[in-house]
C-alpha cells in the first residue's frame, strides 16, 4: 500500500501526497467547527449576555449593542484558534485510530510522526494566523467596542489618565561610604490632568548630588517647542544634605528641564488587550524608568506572552495529534470533553505562571514560555509512547 502523487495538487505542490492531502482534509472541517463553537460560546458568555442586560436595564441601543457585539468578534475568534487547533487534532487522528486507519498506515511503513506531520504544519500555518490576528484586528476592534460602549452608555472615560498621575524615576546614586545604589532620584505627582494641563504639582528631585529640592506648583503644562515644562504659581524648596532648607523661591512662572514620561504616561489610556506589540513597547519605553517593578513585569509579561499565546496552536497540535494516535476508540463528544480539560489547565498553567513572574519568582520570557515548554514536553512524551 503505497501513496502516490499523481492527484493534480499533487502536481502543483511538490512533495503533497495523497497522505498528506487526506489527513489535512480530515482535519479542516474539525478546525472549522470549533472556531465556530468556540468563538460563538465565549461571545455568548463574554459579551451577549452583558449586552442584552445593558439593552434591557441601562437603555443602550439596540443598533450600538450589535456594533459593539460584532467588534468583541476578532476578541473570541483569537481565543478559539488555538482550542479549535487542538480539537480538530484530537477528533482527526482519534477516528482515524478508531477506524484502524492510522494501523494500516503503520503496517506499510509510515511512522507515527510522519502521520503527525500534516497537523504539526497546520499548526504552524494557524499559529501565524493567529498572531496576525491578535496584531492587525484584535486591538484595534477591542478598543472600538470600549469607546463606543462608553459613549453609547453616556460614561465616556477620557483616553488619558485624569487624576493622580504617579511617576517615579530611579537611578544609581554615590553613596558616602563610595558604593554605589539604585534609589529613587524623582517622584512626580499631579493631582488632575485634562489632556493638556496638570493641576496640583508636587515634585522630588533627588537627581543631584548634594542637592535635594522639592517643587510645588499650581499647574504645568509641556512646552514642546523648548522641551521642557512650563511650571505656574509655585514654590521651590533647596534642602541641604542635613535636611534643613537652604534657600526657598517663589515664581509665577517657571520652565524647568525635567522628562516628559509623566505626560506620555497619563496620555496612554489603553489597556493591555487593546495594545499590539508595537503600542505595548512604546508604552513600555514611557514607564520604564518610572513605574514601579511589578507594573514593569506584568507589562514585560504581556509582551512577551502576546508571541507566546498564538504559539500554543503548535503545542496543542501536538498534544492533540498525540492523543489521537493511541489505539482508542473515542467519539467526538469525548474528543471534545478532552480538549476542553487540555484548555482549561493550560490556561491556569498560563495564569500561575503569569503570577508568579509578576511575584518575580521568574523571568517576564519565562513566565510566558514556561507553559508552551511544559506543554511541547508532555506533547513529546507522549508522541514517542504512541510511536512503541
Amino acid at each position: 500500500m503505497t501513496f502516490t502523487k499523481s492527484h493534480p495538487f499533487g502536481a502543483r505542490l511538490p512533495g503533497l501526497s495523497v497522505m498528506d492531502r487526506y489527513l489535512a482534509s480530515e482535519l479542516v472541517l474539525p478546525f472549522l467547527f470549533g472556531v465556530g463553537a468556540f468563538s460563538s460560546v465565549g461571545l455568548a458568555i463574554g459579551s451577549l449576555f452583558e449586552l442584552v442586560r445593558k439593552v434591557a436595564e441601562s437603555g443602550l441601543p439596540l443598533g450600538i449593542a450589535v456594533k459593539v457585539l460584532l467588534l468583541k468578534i476578532p476578541h473570541f475568534i483569537a481565543y478559539a484558534l488555538p482550542t479549535s487547533t487542538l480539537l480538530a487534532t484530537l477528533m482527526a487522528y482519534s477516528r482515524l485510530s478508531s477506524d484502524s486507519e492510522i494501523i494500516a498506515l503503520r503496517s506499510v511503513g509510515v511512522s507515527v510522526y510522519r502521520i503527525v506531520l500534516p497537523a504539526i504544519v497546520l499548526s504552524l500555518l494557524i499559529s501565524g494566523t493567529t498572531f496576525l490576528f491578535n496584531e492587525l484586528f484584535v486591538p484595534a476592534a477591542n478598543y472600538q467596542a470600549s469607546i463606543t460602549l462608553d459613549r453609547a452608555l453616556d460614561r465616556e472615560t477620557p483616553s488619558f489618565k485624569d487624576k493622580n498621575i504617579f511617576y517615579t524615576e530611579y537611578g544609581d546614586i554615590e553613596q558616602p561610604d563610595g558604593e554605589e545604589r539604585e534609589v529613587m532620584t524623582r517622584l512626580f505627582y499631579a493631582e488632575r490632568f485634562n489632556g493638556e494641563r496638570m493641576q496640583g504639582l508636587t515634585i522630588i528631585d533627588r537627581s543631584q548630588q548634594g542637592v535635594n529640592q522639592i517643587i510645588t506648583a499650581k499647574s504645568a503644562t509641556w512646552n514642546l517647542a523648548d522641551n521642557v515644562w512650563d511650571f505656574f504659581n509655585g514654590t521651590i524648596y533647596l534642602i541641604a544634605p542635613d535636611g534643613s532648607f537652604r534657600n526657598i523661591v517663589r515664581f509665577e512662572h517657571q520652565k524647568l528641564k525635567l522628562p516628559k514620561a509623566p505626560l506620555d504616561l497619563a496620555q496612554k489610556g489603553r489597556d493591555y488587550d487593546q495594545m499590539n506589540i508595537a503600542q505595548s513597547l512604546e508604552y513600555l519605553k514611557v514607564v520604564q524608568g518610572g513605574s514601579d517593578e511589578r507594573k514593569l513585569r506584568e507589562l514585560k509579561i504581556r509582551i512577551h506572552q502576546k508571541i507566546s499565546v498564538p504559539f500554543v496552536c503548535v503545542v496543542f497540535g501536538l498534544v492533540g495529534s498525540a492523543l489521537g494516535t493511541k489505539p482508542q476508540h473515542t467519539g467526538k463528544a469525548t474528543s471534545f470533553g478532552i480538549s476542553v480539560m487540555v484548555i482549561f489547565f493550560y490556561y491556569l498553567l498560563v495564569a500561575i505562571m503569569g503570577a508568579m513572574g509578576q511575584m518575580g519568582i521568574f523571568s517576564p520570557f519565562m513566565a510566558a514560555w514556561i507553559p508552551n515548554f511544559i506543554g511541547l514536553g508532555a506533547g513529546g512524551w507522549l508522541l514517542v509512547r504512541s510511536a512503541r
